[in-house]
């Protein structure tokens, strides 16, 4: 039987990550809580709004309404990488040889390793952001779709279009597919390739969570009272295929969705603050986390692939140890 060992923490939970093994919670207040050999914690931004673990596994990057850009490590050292005056910084993306990108306002910033950044203006607000799998290209979510970026190369952006306010993006791990959510309660998608359109609706709200499943064969999605699973294993993505409803449960909304680094299962995050993992060959469940406070808006699998970091937007936080 899974074992939970509880953290009970003040505010939302922006972000819930293990930097180097160790379980790290960012917290809305800025600061950023550690189960280090005891309870530690080290202040990031004053008013915390998105936080992303970078591709290595060992620095937290943080973005918040004090304009400013930090990266954290495990040893609760934190560097300030950007500034953006008094603009907010409302999405942060991890790169490819440490560069990292961040938004404000209109304009999507990519900062290389050695600290020289480079700037994209577009003509509306940027929602999201996400760096390729492969190679130094940007995705910058927009109203009405998608740009790409090759922020080491000069040339003209590639544009993306369709009708509506896309709020968040991301790369399938083979970098063929990219998928949005958007303010309306469905995804889109593109096949890179010859940039065919997925459209992926009947949501009953909005969808806040994405997770691709080990080599991008399955994308994972909140939104509904059980966790959609997309297929990918075709070469034209999920257009006419039937997604998986994993983890139903009666009118509980699922708010957040962590797949397995290695096997075809996902974590599930519910409204309620219950957490399950459920098996996409046979629908099996196993419940790893009874509910609790505030719906559950932060998932993270270990390297070992035996502990789960979760946090919820009432602080209510811990550590599920799958082996007990």
């Amino acid at each position: 039987m899974p074992t939970v060992a509880p953290l009970d923490l003040d505010g939302h939970c922006v972000a819930a990550v293990f930097l180097n093994d160790v379980p790290h919670f960012a917290m809305a207040d800025g600061l950023v809580h550690r189960l280090d050999h005891g309870h530690k914690t080290a202040q990031a931004n004053d008013g915390l709004l998105c936080a992303t673990r970078d591709a290595a596994g060992d620095r937290l990057i943080t973005g918040g309404e004090d304009g400013k850009v930090f990266a954290l490590t495990s040893d609760g050292t934190v560097t300030e990488l950007a500034e953006a005056g008094k603009k907010w910084i409302t999405s942060v993306a991890a790169g490819p040889q440490g560069a990292v990108a961040y938004a404000a306002g209109r304009v999507a910033f990519v900062r290389f390793a050695d600290g020289k950044a480079k700037e994209f203006s577009h003509p509306r607000s940027v929602e999201g952001l996400a760096f390729a799998p492969k190679g130094m290209r940007i995705a910058v979510a927009r109203y009405n779709g998608a740009t790409l970026h090759f922020p080491a190369a000069e040339g003209k952006p590639t544009e993306l279009e369709w009708a509506g306010a896309h709020t968040g993006v991301t790369f399938s791990p083979d970098g063929n597919y990219l998928i949005t959510s958007m303010q309306e309660n469905a995804l889109h998608g593109w096949k890179l390739a010859d940039g065919k359109h997925m459209r992926m609706a009947g949501y009953p709200a909005k969808v806040k969570s994405l997770s691709w499943a080990p080599r991008g064969r399955w994308l994972a999605s909140s939104g509904a009272p059980a966790a959609i699973v997309w297929p990918f294993q075709g070469k034209d993505g999920p257009m006419g295929k039937a997604p998986l409803e994993l983890g139903t449960r009666g009118n509980t909304m699922v708010t957040c969705v962590a797949c397995h680094p290695s096997q075809d299962v996902v974590a599930i995050g519910y409204e309620d603050g219950m957490v399950i993992a459920a098996r996409f060959a046979d629908a099996k469940e196993v419940l790893l986390r009874r509910p609790g406070k505030g719906a559950i808006t932060a998932l993270m699998w270990d390297r070992e692939e035996r502990r789960i970091v979760f946090g919820s937007a009432a602080g209510d936080c811990g550590v599920i140890d799958i082996a007990g």
